[in-house]
């Protein structure tokens, strides 16, 4: 059995559940490149102001914005890359720090493939190189039995590599990087001679994320933290632009689902009025705790998608209220009883109180809401 091949640029969208960034914007990536004209850092493939336009978009010259956030957020993120600091993205999840270091990458390196998840069963292996077995038994350590991870390929190739939910990572592992990030250089004990040590080439550069919310998992030591420039990413502050990008996302995902009618925008506006007020301290007049289950845009978009597929595949038609509240359940409560009351309260409560059909229509869907 052949490994399946990576995403290159030119591969077709169609056959992928969510293309990368190199592939979903190749034309955007093309023209920017063909017309910058402006000065690259060291082993960019684009300037720093080409790279900004490809993240937040420039509609004269035709690129779609991307990230919905700071600009000067953006501008601080590819500055630090472009001094060799390593960058940390932190915010609770669900604010696009992922998608911020999938674009930044692509902008940077022309490819967003080079990335370690982390987690507790991460091991240093998977980060910096491992070997095959078998050669190394049969013929010892070589270049041919090292298999390079993406540390090491990003360094040996000049790429910036993603290192998502690095706090997730035990401390010993995430202190691999220690010497890496300072000396820009990988040794492989094992080789012998100029192939025992893998310098950075130019463009190399190191993308973490962390959300906040599990930060004290396993917290960085201070000596990681310093090799890294720290950038919050918040959520979206204003309703209209949180409005606009949900539907956004949820028409993409439900045209990839084989839905045919576009969500309903009256039923997006009562589902992130949902979602907003949820992740507030609490409703008008405090009565609602906060939620322990986080609120972010990308949950709304998945509750929007799902609405859309109930409606369509159910009953041929696009999703109503009642459809976000049997929705809600799964993702804004989850395994939590405490979630689950604090919503069956803002159904109840909160929701009789707000003017409109649609509002109306979620506080008498809420016996919907599965126990």
């Amino acid at each position: 059995m052949t490994a399946p091949a990576a995403a290159e640029p030119g591969a077709s969208e169609e056959l992928l559940q969510r293309p990368p960034a190199e592939v979903r914007y190749a034309d955007e990536l093309a023209a920017l490149r063909a017309a910058d004209e402006d000065p690259r850092p060291p082993g960019w493939q684009l300037s720093l102001r080409a790279a900004r336009r490809f993240v937040v978009g420039d509609e004269h010259a035709g690129v779609s914005r991307k990230f919905v956030g700071n600009v000067s957020l953006v501008e601080r993120a590819l500055v630090t890359l472009a001094t060799n600091r390593g960058l940390m993205l932190v915010g609770e999840p669900g604010t696009a720090k992922s998608l911020l270091s999938e674009l930044i990458a692509a902008a940077v390196s022309g490819s967003s493939a080079l990335t370690v998840q982390g987690g507790a069963a991460t091991t240093e292996d998977q980060i910096k190189y491992g070997w095959n077995y078998a050669l190394l038994v049969s013929e010892g350590p070589s270049t041919r039995s090292l298999v390079p991870a993406p540390m090491l390929r990003g360094m040996a190739e000049g790429r910036i590599v993603r290192f998502e939910e690095i706090t997730r990572c035990p401390l010993e592992v995430q202190d691999c990087l220690l010497s890496l990030l300072s000396d820009r250089v990988i040794a492989v004990p094992e080789l012998d001679g100029p192939q025992g040590m893998v310098f950075a080439r130019q463009g190399f550069n190191v993308i973490a994320t962390a959300n906040t919310r599990d930060r004290g998992v396993n917290e960085m030591s201070a000596a990681l933290k310093r090799r890294f420039n720290f950038e919050t990413v918040f959520p979206i502050p204003d309703f209209d632009t949180e409005l606009a990008l949900v539907e956004a996302e949820a028409t993409a995902l439900l045209r990839q689902s084989g839905v045919e009618p576009a969500p309903r925008r009256d039923v997006l506006e009562v589902l992130v009025g949902t979602f907003r007020e949820l992740r507030a301290s609490g409703q008008r007049g405090g009565q609602n705790e906060r939620m322990n289950t986080v609120m972010s845009t990308a949950e709304a978009v998945s509750v929007a998608h799902a609405v859309g597929v109930r409606g369509w595949f159910l009953r041929g038609e696009p999703g109503d209220a009642a459809d976000v509240v049997a929705s809600l359940a799964g993702t804004a409560a989850k395994d939590s009883p405490e979630d689950l009351a604090r919503l069956r309260r803002f159904l109840e409560q909160d929701v009789a109180r707000r003017p409109g059909p649609q509002w109306r229509a979620l506080h008498d869907a809420r016996h919907l809401l599965a126990d």
